[in-house]
């Protein structure tokens, strides 16, 4: 069913005074799979801010850490039970009950369709996205409503203890990867992809469990201190182009909300979309300059013959998904269709853009 917007009249909050109905405040206990540190809870609490502002305080979002009721893989779970009313998570973590949830979370290789983050929230808001991603929740047979929240892509390819300078060097090491598709798609073109929690990837290098890793972008990756075991950062990388993260809310807790504060909350998290994506830029840029300038992190440029062997083993694995799953082909089909009309277009107007970005950071070089 499509989203409408709900106009919120001064009739109609006059009306709810006149017949002396007041709102009891709701609060919404969201458990997170993250630390309380990290960047996406900073962006979290600014949602949760917005939804108190905009409902005069009648929902009130609590945000718990991680492991607070439950552990991380069982958030998706305890809010379907209503063990918590919210949690906080990528969705291509939950790609074990539905496969289709990758293409929301983290479709990997841009869908293999040239998307980007820009382009997915195109598609999300314009492009059938967001009816598919209210029928997933369905489909995976969960009491759950989604927020779509905070774009967090492009992620980078990873850090490395040496310089790799072909996929012949990246097939030496055992490499921390995002779990689903994403991580098995490494294992496709022969690289050794070990999927692990965020908080067991820098003891698992210490250790020499791991040998190279992969976690997100310049700022979440210095405040996991990367930095101090390895040197060696490459930006470009085709895994998780795109990735989101996103609230899950009970659906007997959504239900209850008024129509004009479940409003309120659509309005908060598209709001967040675009929040989230400049705070990113502005964060990663900052963080980037200073591993470079301050903790000796050398950046190179990703091995060109990685980029044909990932897009084709991302391209043979949705292929074999659509061809096993029916939602997750109509989903995919979805963003194909988008691609076919806006990729061309966005692509091409990023070109020179690209062009004269990477211009101007080669002459801060000199």
């Amino acid at each position: 069913m499509k989203f409408k917007w709900l106009p919120v009249t001064g009739a109609v909050v006059a009306g709810a005074l006149a017949a002396g109905s007041v709102q009891a405040a709701t609060t919404i206990r969201v458990q997170s799979v993250l630390p309380t540190k990290a960047d996406e809870i900073t962006m979290l609490k600014d949602f949760g801010e917005t939804v108190s502002q905009l409902t005069n305080g009648e929902v009130k979002i609590e945000v718990l850490p991680d492991g607070a009721v439950v552990s991380a893989r069982d958030v998706l779970n305890a809010v379907d039970k209503g063990l918590i009313e919210g949690g906080f998570a990528w969705t291509h973590y939950w790609s074990g009950q539905h496969p289709a949830a990758m293409l929301f979370g983290s479709p990997v290789a841009g869908a293999g369709v040239g998307m980007d983050n820009i382009a997915f929230v195109s598609w999300f808001m314009y492009g059938g996205g967001r009816e598919l991603y209210d029928q997933l929740w369905d489909e995976m047979g969960v009491n759950v409503k989604g927020l779509m929240l905070q774009p967090v892509g492009p992620e980078a390819l990873g850090w490395f203890r040496e310089p790799i300078n072909s996929m012949e060097d990246f097939r030496k090491y055992r490499f921390r990867t995002p779990p689903g598709i994403p991580g098995q798609t490494y294992n496709d073109i022969g690289v050794a992809s070990v999927a692990m929690a965020g908080g067991d990837i820098l003891p698992a290098l210490e250790k020499g469990t791991i040998d190279a890793a992969e976690w997100c972008c310049p700022k979440p990756d210095s405040v996991f201190g990367f930095q101090k075991v390895l040197k060696h950062y490459y930006l470009q990388g085709l895994h998780q182009v795109v990735v989101n993260a996103d609230l899950y809310i009970n659906g007997d807790v959504w239900n209850s909300l008024t129509p004009e504060q479940q409003y309120a909350m659509n309005v908060a998290a598209d709001a967040s979309l675009m929040r989230a994506i400049s705070y990113r830029i502005m964060e990663n840029g900052k963080a980037l300059k200073d591993l470079v300038d301050n903790h000796g992190v050398q950046l190179h440029d990703t091995p060109a013959d990685y980029f044909p062997a990932y897009m084709n083993a991302a391209r043979a694995s949705l292929e074999k998904n659509a061809e096993e799953n029916e939602f997750f082909k109509k989903v995919w089909e979805s963003q194909r269709e988008f691609a076919e009309i806006a990729v061309p277009f966005w692509a091409g107007a990023q070109t020179s853009n690209a062009q004269l970005g990477q211009a101007f950071a080669k002459s801060l070089q000199k």
